[in-house]
């Protein structure tokens, strides 16, 4: 498994599929106790690194404004709540 330090560097895509791959391991019950501490830490890394990405994400998401006669006007930012 990758070192801690070069999760920040991770795509979205690749920190999702290591993730994935440690719940499979965790919810398989084959893994020690030492083991599923250390990947259960791992993990949690990589979920705060997902959601950091997912927001990231979001916050450039815009949303295209349109006249009357449905011609694009713009922009503005787009509200996900």
């Amino acid at each position: 498994m990758s070192d801690a330090t070069d999760i920040t560097g991770m795509t979205f895509e690749k920190a999702l599929a290591e993730l994935e791959t440690i719940v499979a391991k965790l919810e398989s019950g084959k893994v020690d106790l030492e083991e599923s501490i250390k990947i259960y830490e791992r993990g949690e890394a990589l979920r705060k690194h997902c959601q950091t990405k997912l927001a990231e994400a979001e916050a450039r998401i815009e949303k295209i404004t349109l006249s009357p006669q449905g011609k694009p006007t713009g922009v503005t930012k787009l509200d996900v709540e």
